[in-house]
């Protein structure tokens, strides 16, 4: 593993920018999105009205969250259609770009977990408690269970993200006890603790995942030099091995675990540029190399 903090040879490789390209993007456009729902109850501008449970976008763009709206048809309650048009287009869009995309690009609690995982690097803290990663797959189906049982959508009134929401638009209060939980869980308890095992928000978008075209892949694995710090980085690390590792087992380049967030932070660190942004189908270089090489040979013969 290489000595240090993770990411340090892709900076002295290809700079601090190069290195935290992805990173940059990706807080940008979550601090974008956050910023676009406060305008109007902040300061009267109302480009964004709602939430993302439920929005208008410019009043003409319905967009809504497949989940919310699962849980209020087991509710008991009927859909309009302008919910069921934003479901389309949502669901539309993360199937495409990776469902689990939602939680590294737009939920706001994910700058909170980053957080509580970078001061846990800095303040050297180790080890906690193990938590199987299927338990979200759980809490997930509890949520819909409570939501027959109860005839509420009752995960709403607890959601992390509902509640970082309401905090930055009514200020301190009952609201910020949550996110503060879900911080101290992830520093002191288990790392990636909330989104990679328990969050059942991330588990919903997984399934809208699962045969996501735009994927990570690991197009330069032949150049891999074992540095361990795309591992070190990834949220989900048990999605790297099978694409960067599998090529004598015939395994694509491809991450197409659907618990892959797409963060593109094993993009940034990696000195090698293994990884890039691509289709689930794509091909590693080093086989699309020789495979052109065999079709000039035919041709010349």
């Amino acid at each position: 593993m290489t000595p240090g903090r993770p990411g340090a040879e892709a900076v002295a490789s290809k700079g601090w920018l190069a290195a935290h390209k992805w990173l940059l993007v990706r807080r940008g456009t979550q601090l974008g999105i956050l910023a676009l729902f406060l305008l109007g109850p902040l300061a009267g501008v109302w480009i964004v009205k709602g939430n993302l449970a439920f929005s208008y976008t410019l009043d003409v763009l319905p967009l809504a969250d497949p989940y919310v709206l699962l849980q209020s048809w087991l509710a008991g309650h009927a859909p309009e259609t302008k919910a069921l048009a934003g479901v389309a287009i949502v669901a539309a869009f993360y199937f495409l770009v990776g469902g689990r995309a939602y939680c590294a690009w737009v939920c706001p609690v994910n700058v909170v977990t980053d957080l509580a995982v970078w001061l846990r690097r800095r303040l050297g803290i180790k080890g906690g408690v193990r938590i199987p990663r299927q338990l979200r797959y759980w809490v997930l189906g509890a949520t819909l269970v409570l939501a027959v049982t109860t005839g509420t959508i009752a995960w709403e009134l607890v959601n992390p993200v509902s509640m970082f929401h309401r905090g930055l638009i009514f200020g301190i209060g009952a609201a910020w006890t949550i996110v503060l939980a879900v911080f101290l869980f992830d520093l002191f308890f288990a790392q990636n603790g909330w989104c990679g095992h328990v969050c059942p928000v991330g588990a919903f978008y997984s399934v809208l995942a699962l045969k996501s075209p735009l994927r990570v892949v690991a197009a330069r694995r032949a150049q891999c030099n074992d540095c361990m710090d795309c591992y070190a980085v990834c949220p989900e690390l048990q999605v790297i091995k099978p694409a960067l590792k599998g090529a004598a087992r015939g395994a694509g380049p491809a991450i197409v675990s659907p618990n892959c967030t797409n963060c593109g932070r094993c993009i940034d660190v990696c000195s090698k540029d293994v990884f890039r942004f691509g289709l689930r189908t794509a091909r590693d270089e080093a086989s699309a190399g020789r495979e052109t090489r065999l079709t000039t040979e035919e041709v010349r013969t």
